[in-house]
């Protein structure tokens, strides 16, 4: 019987996807027919060397992986809460790399920001210019279209893809509901390519995805998924979200880390951190107490403070520098 926690935050890359339990009945997808996995080259920066050790160094906690895995098993989006620097956004890729879901598809989210920039972009301007230069292509209106990071994800690909939809809370009040209907039916349609469809022969149009220039077969303008994604939602917790889309959602709360997990989360990342690893955790975590801090603001300074080749002094007064506060509050203590 496949077992339901198919992630177990070890950072070690597996196939253990293929063995996720079959999903409940309310949430089983049959889109086709299925797209060819993506290959890791597809987009050079979804594999760039940053978000790669940001895979390989994340620092698990056992609520994370449980409820990683429960979003995964019942076929739903992890919303993904807490402070700045808790790690939101790279959990996305420690479960993408851990899993073989390829290229993680990203969409940053601003207030300006609608469901239709996540699904595709169609730029009707340059398909009237090469018209009228006589340069419009064979293919049309698909020559002008991309689908953006969710409607790739929504493509019917045999192993679920990972998308990020990255600080949804700075979104406009509708896109949460916007999303529900998506993200529920795990479907969408292009009405550009619908109404081509009507005069080609079997109504299927090779579009580009999100992340590549390998075109995929989009038929009648509609797209339904086969494997329903895995979605991270991150939030700041700048505002409230409507009932409706909470309930559809698994929900992680990240918190500041502690001590061992701080450290173990320097180790992770500082193969080897310098000896005042000890002494500025202890210093960052009584600064946390009185104000909001970032584990980024800690790595800098231990990073910088090991290869700077200062004295002793000079080491803390860097690394006071580099964690200030983030909020308003008052920054006077010295080390």
């Amino acid at each position: 019987m496949p077992h339901w926690s198919v992630y177990t935050g070890r950072n070690e890359p597996h196939d253990g996807i293929d063995d996720l339990p079959a999903p409940p009945p309310w949430r089983a997808f049959d889109g086709g027919p299925a797209v060819p996995p993506p290959h890791d080259g597809d987009d050079a920066t979804a594999v760039s060397p940053d978000r790669v050790h940001r895979a390989k160094s994340y620092v698990a906690t056992e609520e994370s992986v449980r409820l990683v895995n429960a979003a995964l098993c019942l076929r739903r989006p992890l919303l993904v809460t807490g402070p700045p620097g808790t790690g939101k956004s790279s959990l996305a890729y420690a479960v993408a790399r851990e899993l073989r879901l390829g290229p993680v598809l990203r969409w940053n989210i601003t207030s300006r920001s609608s469901l239709a920039d996540g699904l595709y972009q169609y730029d009707p301007l340059s398909r009237l210019y090469a018209a009228r230069e006589g340069q419009d292509g064979p293919g049309g209106v698909e020559d002008h279209l991309r689908l953006g990071p969710l409607g790739t994800a929504l493509l019917p690909y045999d192993r679920p893809r990972a998308l990020l939809v990255d600080e949804i809370d700075k979104s406009d009040l509708d896109l949460p509901n916007d999303l529900l209907n998506v993200l529920e039916e795990g479907q969408y349609e292009i009405p550009e390519l619908v109404r081509a469809a009507r005069h080609s022969g079997d109504g299927t149009a090779e579009v580009l995805a999100d992340g590549t220039d390998t075109p995929v077969a989009v038929r009648r303008g509609r797209v339904r998924c086969r494997a329903f994604p895995f979605v991270v939602l991150t939030s700041n917790g700048e505002r409230e979200f409507p009932p409706a889309f909470l309930r559809r959602c698994v929900r992680l709360k990240l918190r500041h880390p502690g001590r061992d997990q701080l450290t173990h989360i320097v180790r992770a990342h500082l193969d080897t951190p310098n000896g005042d690893a000890d002494r500025l955790i202890s210093r960052f975590l009584e600064r946390a107490a009185g104000g909001e801090l970032a584990t980024d603001q800690l790595l800098n300074a231990l990073y910088l403070t090991g290869v700077a080749g200062l004295d002793a002094e000079s080491r803390d007064d860097l690394a006071e520098q580099l964690m200030p506060y983030l909020s308003a509050a008052a920054d006077g203590d010295g080390f």
